[in-house]
Formats: structure tokens, C-alpha cells, sequence
């Protein structure tokens, strides 16, 4: 029987507020057996990009990476953020260690092609060491991971966080029972993004596809919840979209949008 792995993705307004992000990190430095955690960059890459004079562009979410803008989030997501959070858990007893795909080759990715869009330094993973990422966790060391990977040919790319869980995720199935987490400022997914009591509680592939078509679900949630069914059709045990505070009741039960096939 395999080990339970618990793999977390945070990001969205919880990376960018302190109080909610000390939050958030203790109850993950608490969560027991083996558990990984991939967070974003929130809007601390745009607003120090601002301060360098760097243009901020962003198509369908996604954010344009020039060679300036690749050092921004390069500093920031791989330095700011996964530090400061590295630090924090190691203040709660949790001994992590902040990584990118670059480090000890964790993440490789493919430049994305230029047409229809050309994100500039933005990569699509290619594959993750699942080997090197459980002798750390055989260790009980919890692996932080930025949203940042590399070509194997010296370039660093951007790459979006969840991609990075999701394709975590489906490695590391092989060796463990895998449970993904897509941790956010809401509840789940939402028929009504102003109503947090419209939680769809259990999201089949087929509703999802309708009510995508409708319009219902649209905009940021519709690439977190492509790469979310990816996962599940790819062997991941369970995936769930919640409020980052519902982490400590993982092991209960939990109000969140649990994805079904």
C-alpha cells in the first residue's frame, strides 16, 4: 500500500497578504506524513517590476516574460517569496528547503511556441524528477517549490504554478497516493465569483466542459481546473480547489470542490 503524499499549491491574495500567508503556513507546518508544497508569486513580481520601471503584461492570466521581466520573477519567486517562506516554516518546526527546477534538475520544460502568443522565457514542464524529489521526502524534508524551471540548456523559465503541482503531482503517483491541493483565497469553484456560498461541492469533467461553454466558470479558474481533471485522469488519488484555511481540516472534512471523472 502506498504512503499518502499531500501536495499543495497556494497562491492568488494569500501570497500577498503577510497575516494570511503566516496563516496558512502554519497549519501546513503541522499537516502530518509527507507533503510538498508550489506557490506562486502573487503581485509582488508586478509591483517590484513597477519600481524598476518594467511593463507588466499579461495575456489570458499569463504573464509575458521578457529577459527584465525573467529577472524580476527569477529574484522574486525564486528568491523573496520561497525564501521568506522557507524561513517561516523552519521557524514552525517544519525543515524545508526552497527549491526551483533548476536545482539538483527537479524540472525540466520546453520554451513555449511563440504563435498564437509569444510569452517570451515562459516554459511548458517537461518532465519532474520524482526520484530526487522523494529521497528528499524519505529524509522528512519538505521541498518548497517556486514557479520557475529550466530548458537543460542553461535557460531559466517561468512557469505557471499550477502546471508545476499538477505535473509534481502526476510523478510522483508512481510512488505515493498523491492528494492535490489548489489553495486559494475562496472557498472552490463558484457558479457566482461574488457569493463564496454558490460552491459547487463536487465538480464532475462533464459539468466542468458545460459550464465552462455557459460562461459560469471562466477567466483564471479555467487553466487551474484544465491542469486539475489533467491530474486526476493522469492517476492523481484526489483534487480538491479550497480556501487555504480548510488545510487543517484535510484529514476531517473538508468544504472544498472535490473534482470527479
Amino acid at each position: 500500500m502506498k504512503e499518502t503524499l499531500h501536495i499543495f499549491k497556494v497562491g492568488g491574495k494569500v501570497i500577498d497578504d503577510d497575516q494570511e500567508l503566516e496563516a496558512f503556513l502554519r497549519s501546513f507546518a503541522v499537516v502530518k506524513s509527507n507533503k510538498v508544497l508550489v506557490h506562486g508569486g502573487g503581485k509582488i513580481a508586478t509591483e517590484i517590476a513597477e519600481r524598476l520601471g518594467i511593463k507588466t503584461q499579461m495575456v489570458e492570466g499569463r504573464r509575458v516574460t521578457n529577459q527584465a521581466m525573467l529577472e524580476v520573477v527569477a529574484m522574486v519567486y525564486g528568491g523573496l517569496v520561497n525564501k521568506k517562506m522557507v524561513a517561516q516554516l523552519q521557524g514552525l518546526g517544519c525543515n524545508a528547503i526552497g527549491l526551483s527546477g533548476a536545482d539538483m534538475n527537479y524540472i525540466t520544460a520546453t520554451k513555449r511556441p511563440t504563435d498564437p502568443v509569444d510569452y517570451g522565457y515562459v516554459g511548458d514542464v517537461q518532465h519532474v524528477d520524482s526520484q530526487a524529489l522523494a529521497g528528499l521526502l524519505q529524509q522528512n524534508i519538505t521541498p518548497i517549490l517556486a514557479p520557475l524551471t529550466h530548458d537543460g540548456k542553461g535557460q531559466l523559465l517561468n512557469t505557471n504554478a499550477d502546471a508545476i503541482a499538477s505535473a509534481v503531482a502526476i510523478a510522483l503517483s508512481e510512488q505515493f497516493a498523491v492528494n492535490l491541493y489548489y489553495c486559494f483565497e475562496k472557498p472552490g469553484v463558484l457558479t457566482d465569483i461574488e457569493d463564496d456560498a454558490s460552491l459547487i461541492e463536487n465538480l464532475t469533467y462533464d459539468a466542468y466542459q458545460s459550464l465552462k461553454q455557459q460562461g459560469v466558470i471562466a477567466n483564471g479558474m479555467i487553466p487551474k481546473l484544465d491542469n486539475a481533471f489533467h491530474t486526476l485522469q493522469q492517476g492523481v488519488s484526489q483534487v480538491y480547489i479550497m480556501h487555504h484555511q480548510q488545510i487543517e481540516h484535510i484529514q476531517q472534512h473538508l468544504t472544498a470542490t472535490t473534482l470527479c471523472l
